[in-house]
């Protein structure tokens, strides 16, 4: 399979904290690849690091098998695209929906505006009559709604998601996954994806990484966590305290 994004001995340094400790990971292209830990594990920092917006002080990452510079040009925005966490603050209060998506096809110069937004709002179960709508009239679901398809219309190969359903309602929650998961096989996607629940991470990724303080604990199969297969004690406390975490064991 071809590496789709790979970090190796990764380092990130906040005012001489280090906040990355030598993290490398490598996702195949088309796979969804989980990152799992506690708060202040170091998850969130590293897809910041990957786009760009947290400092690198070591390392290398290579996307699609091209090292990565200090700075990220457009041609790697076209590529990578990231989700955030607040689907509240990631949109601009003032701009309509149909404003948020035509701004990144601006900024890089890209035609075919009309038929990528439809696609788009399609894509995450919009239809046209949401174009002109405000962020404030929509509901947290429709919010995130609208930040993916932001992402998705640029036609990246890789989507970065930063805890995307944690801000949101239960019931909600299973049909913004769905919906990914349904993006992801439509447009062959690789997803690094950052979640506290390992339910999540069990039901969308094949493959995970374990971190604590910044590091590396272990990495599994998605799997080893349905069957507790795993060789650390941090993930045994972590698959402890996912209260209610049962997943079937597939064949």
């Amino acid at each position: 399979m071809t590496t789709a994004l790979s970090a190796s001995s990764l380092e990130v340094v906040f005012d001489h904290f280090r906040a990355l400790k030598g993290v490398s990971l490598e996702v195949q292209a088309g796979e969804s690849f989980g990152l799992v830990g506690e708060s202040g594990s170091g998850k969130s920092t590293l897809l910041r690091a990957i786009v760009g917006l947290a400092p690198v002080a070591a390392g290398t990452i290579e996307v699609n098998g091209k090292p990565l510079g200090k700075r990220r040009d457009k041609a790697f925005y076209r590529q990578v695209q990231m989700v955030f966490q607040d689907p509240y603050g990631s949109l601009h209060p003032r701009q309509t929906v149909d404003r948020l998506l035509q701004e990144p096809l601006a900024i890089h110069g890209i035609g075919e505006g009309e038929r990528r937004i439809r696609r788009a709002l399609d894509e995450v179960g919009l239809g046209s009559g949401f174009r002109f709508r405000y962020s404030h009239q929509l509901s947290g679901g429709q919010r995130q709604r609208v930040a993916i398809a932001r992402a998705l219309i640029l036609e990246p190969s890789i989507l970065l998601l930063d805890e995307p359903t944690s801000a949101l309602d239960a019931s909600v929650q299973a049909e913004v996954l769905n919906l990914l998961e349904q993006v992801r096989r439509d447009r062959n996607l690789t997803f690094l994806m950052v979640s506290h629940d390992l339910a999540v991470i069990n039901h969308m990724c094949r493959r995970l990484m374990v971190m604590q303080a910044g590091e590396t604990v272990e990495n599994l199969e998605a799997s080893d966590l349905a069957t507790h297969h795993v060789s650390q004690d941090y993930t045994r406390r972590l698959l402890k305290a996912s209260e209610g975490f049962r997943a079937a064991v597939t064949p």
